[in-house]
């Protein structure tokens, strides 16, 4: 799924053109809700190449509003790469000259695997909200059938950032034999109250859009996008800091004086509302209702007596965890959480606090310190590999 982007067009640390395939998995799969999906797709994007032995293979899973498209181009036109190039590519700390990644739209996505707004096989008509609710540990055992369907026994490490790093957990968990190690980055054990109040609110901006219809807006030629406009306007608010938001915004009026109307006044008004429409234009409504869900049923601690250290003593990977300085969506502290039950339950991990500006969204950003912490880290994976295969 990779191809040379052409001498000089993109920078050389650049995987360059990708393509995507959907990968169809015809084994029935049971969720955690009662239902089973008979078959289903999975959108996928691939860089480097998988080694002899396939022990080189990076898993990288999305957050809340990502997808498959996490490096590259897919066009010699496109102006933004995928939404975690700074992080993968030659020489960059997910190497593509050195691991075969995987990165993947989840089950439920709307940018090409089985969700909303794809077709039910059985009716002929799309999913919409007819698509049953996941749980995280629906998305693992999904990944699990995608894994063996490239070949993959066991995943040289799993990393992900907010909802992928819940993720990560719960690869480590409940198939301990399939992760050596597992990178954790701006996460939680479970959501705070106010994390899932924040998830409600957006929620019901979507559903008391008169244009949702129940879900099956698809069939009334219309999409709700004053709901899911507030929706998007709401997270994006939570991933930011004040700090960030007042040094890029401050309290500065558009114009030199106030105009005493409900228009566009502050810059950061016009900031939230190109988000909201910019979300509108890419994402779909059905989704972000069933991924926010995700996110609010996700506690793997639940299942074993409410005791997280209980819960990683499944667990064998290697943790890597990872927090910002500046992101109150997910703080440090819900880190640190991760990071007590981890040693409570005698496994190996390392942790680093990143100072930052951004807020919860810097998880994305080419902060040096970030780079080199998990440069740091996937050297050790790759000479893991290195010693694996010399034993071989």
């Amino acid at each position: 799924m990779n191809a040379d982007a052409g001498p000089g067009h993109f920078p050389e640390d650049s995987v360059g053109l990708v393509q995507a395939r959907r990968v169809a998995v015809e084994t029935s799969l049971a969720l955690d809700c009662g239902r089973s999906l008979p078959r289903f797709d999975l959108m996928v994007e691939t860089y480097g190449e998988l080694n002899a032995q396939a022990s080189n293979a990076v898993l990288v899973c999305h957050a809340l509003s990502g997808d498959h498209h996490a490096a590259g181009y897919h066009l010699q036109s496109d102006r933004k790469p995928g939404w975690w190039d700074n992080c993968i590519g030659p020489g960059k700390p997910i190497d593509t000259r050195r691991f075969f990644v995987v990165s993947l739209n989840n089950l439920g996505g709307c940018r090409g695997s089985s969700g909303p707004n794809s077709f039910n096989p059985e009716t002929g008509r799309l999913w919409g909200p007819d698509f049953p609710l996941l749980t995280v540990r629906d998305w693992v055992r999904s990944q699990a059938m995608l894994a063996d369907a490239l070949g993959i026994r066991q995943w040289a490490v799993i990393m992900g950032g907010s909802l992928g790093g819940m993720q990560v957990m719960q690869w480590a968990i409940d198939l301990p034999e399939r992760v050596r190690h597992a990178c954790v980055i701006a996460a939680a054990p479970k959501l705070s109250a106010q994390n899932i109040a924040f998830n409600e609110i957006a929620r019901q901006a979507i559903l008391s859009d008169p244009d949702f219809h129940g879900g099956r807006f698809y069939e009334h030629q219309t999409i709700p996008s004053r709901g899911l406009k507030l929706a998007r306007m709401l997270g994006h608010i939570t991933y930011l800091s004040d700090a960030a938001m007042r040094s890029r915004f401050g309290s500065e009026l558009k114009l030199a004086a106030p105009s005493f109307n409900f228009d566009v006044e502050f810059e950061v008004e016009s900031y939230l509302r190109h988000q909201g429409q910019s979300f509108v234009d890419r994402f779909d409504a059905n989704t972000y209702l069933l991924m926010t869900k995700a996110l609010d049923y996700f506690d793997p601690a639940r299942d074993y007596g409410d005791s997280l250290p209980d819960a990683f003593r499944r667990a064998s990977a290697r943790f890597l965890v990872l927090a910002f300085s500046s992101d109150w969506r997910f703080s440090p502290a819900r880190s640190r959480e991760i990071v007590r039950a981890l040693v409570d339950a005698g496994r190996d991990v390392s942790y680093a606090l990143i100072d930052s500006q951004l807020g919860h969204d810097d998880f994305l950003m080419p902060i040096p310190e970030y780079h080199r912490v998990l440069h740091s880290f996937l050297d050790r994976v790759a000479n893991d590999i290195e010693t694996t295969r010399g034993a071989q």
